[in-house]
């Protein structure tokens, strides 16, 4: 996920996708445990749109506050 996506997404699209990665995210730890995730990286790239997701959720709470 890019951040321009992030940024494009609508309050409700983000949460959406944040409740959708935090689900791939379970998923793919679970899967990783019993050696079935082949490409480990999918677990670092998860993490990271987690952490765009949070971020973006943020900074439109931050502005919302300084209006």
């Amino acid at each position: 996920m890019k951040p321009v996506e992030v940024h494009e997404m609508t309050n409700e699209e983000l949460e959406r996708a944040l409740t959708e990665s935090r689900r791939e995210l379970f998923s793919l730890r679970m899967n990783n445990q019993i050696g079935q995730v082949e490409n480990t990286d999918s677990i670092r790239q998860t993490r990271r749109d987690i952490a765009r997701l949070l971020t973006e959720r943020r900074e439109r709470e931050m502005r919302s506050q300084l209006r």
